[in-house]
């Protein structure tokens, strides 16, 4: 087989365990996943009605346009119908970006420890990839500015950044794309932004009006609840929008998905009552880390890394163990800390439980992260 070597160079995505295989596993009841940062609440109430009383027919393509799902999503953030471009889940969208401007001869700029699939698909797209490493959990601004030349093609922001929950505020966001070389795209991935609280993370919907190299990326697999639906999209100027589009499958995103992104965008309520359990959530993990000594990074998403002084490894397999799944911080770079995800006050009670049992049968922990 002639296959191309960058696929050969790479290795498949690994979900997790399931929970059905996690109990047969361990012999355990129940199962507490706080691993990919899905909502713990799950969704709207009116979605789910929505799902039990769905009529439409199996048998006909979905709406190539989203028409539709185009119009809701276009009203409630405020943009032209043209500015967007619709995805099977963020995944795709950034797909789309990788095939449609990067390749042999080009380079890509990313932080170090951040979404895995910026660097996978620019690895399939034979680019060179530029890696800054983080300060303090967060994007080095500057140090990826003196990495961007006249090959870099892509710059790939992370807000809040997954894994750490660092985000970029407006002023240093600003300063940035405003020394980005307007030939360069910048793709601002925002699919935590509904849970960020800080006074200055950036609304950034009319952004694309004046940059006309940015591309904002959202989701409803996050707060919204429908990870398993599928639908991303993408905020850009309309030339971005029509020269990113025929990289786009014809329909990429299924009828139940866009009806039902529409009923969910309705619920603004039910996003707001989960945003507040997620602070409730956070400082409840902030409390119990300054408590144990444990150091950890303050989090703008629905999720919190916390730093340990062992192998990541050992405390994920000890947790898991125990019917508690979080993340190893090891695909990341960060060989010694869990990304756990905010779950409800159940499980987060549940979790704290299980780590503060693995600490007292461990040494003390470090309060550094370095």
């Amino acid at each position: 087989m002639k296959w191309n070597e960058a696929v050969l160079s790479l290795k498949s995505y690994q979900p997790g365990k399931s929970t059905d295989e996690v109990k047969k596993l361990y012999g355990l009841e129940k199962i507490t996943k706080l691993a990919s940062n899905e909502n713990p609440f799950g969704c709207s109430e009116k979605v789910k009605e929505s799902v039990r009383n769905s009529t439409h027919s199996f048998a006909i393509y979905p709406d190539g346009y989203a028409t539709m799902l185009r119009e809701a999503v276009a009203k409630h953030t405020g943009v032209k119908e043209t500015q967007l471009i619709f995805g099977n889940g963020s995944d795709e969208n950034i797909q789309i970006i990788s095939r449609s401007l990067l390749g042999s001869g080009k380079n890509t700029v990313m932080a170090t420890g951040t979404f895995s699939q910026y660097r996978h698909n620019a690895t399939l797209e034979g680019a060179e990839i530029r890696e800054v490493p983080h300060i303090d959990g967060a994007h080095d601004l500057e140090g990826m500015l003196k990495v961007i030349d006249e090959k870099t093609a892509v710059v790939w922001l992370c807000t809040p950044n997954n894994p750490t929950g660092k985000y970029i505020s407006e002023q240093d966001l600003v300063s940035f794309i405003e020394k980005v070389p307007e030939d360069v795209l910048i793709v601002l991935d925002e699919a935590y932004c509904e849970y960020a609280t800080a006074e200055d993370y950036p609304r950034t919907n009319q952004w694309i009006n004046k940059y006309k190299n940015l591309i904002i990326l959202r989701t409803f697999s996050k707060i919204y609840g429908l990870a398993s639906f599928r639908v991303g999209y993408g905020l850009a100027d309309e030339d971005i929008i029509q020269k990113l589009d025929p990289s786009r499958e014809p329909f990429n995103v299924n009828t139940f998905a866009q009806n039902i992104a529409i009923v969910a965008l309705e619920d603004q309520a039910f996003i707001e009552k989960c945003k507040e359990e997620n602070q409730k959530g956070l400082k409840r993990y902030y409390e119990f880390c300054n408590k144990e000594n444990l150091a950890y990074y303050p989090s703008q998403g629905n999720f919190i890394f916390i730093h340990f002084k062992q192998d990541a490894d050992v405390v994920f397999q000890y947790l898991l163990e125990r019917g508690y799944i979080a993340r190893s911080g090891k695909s990341f770079g960060f060989p010694n800390s869990l990304r756990v995800t905010i779950g409800s006050t159940e499980e987060n009670e549940g979790m704290i439980n299980a780590i503060k049992t693995f600490l007292n049968e461990a040494e003390a922990p470090s309060d550094s992260l370095l």
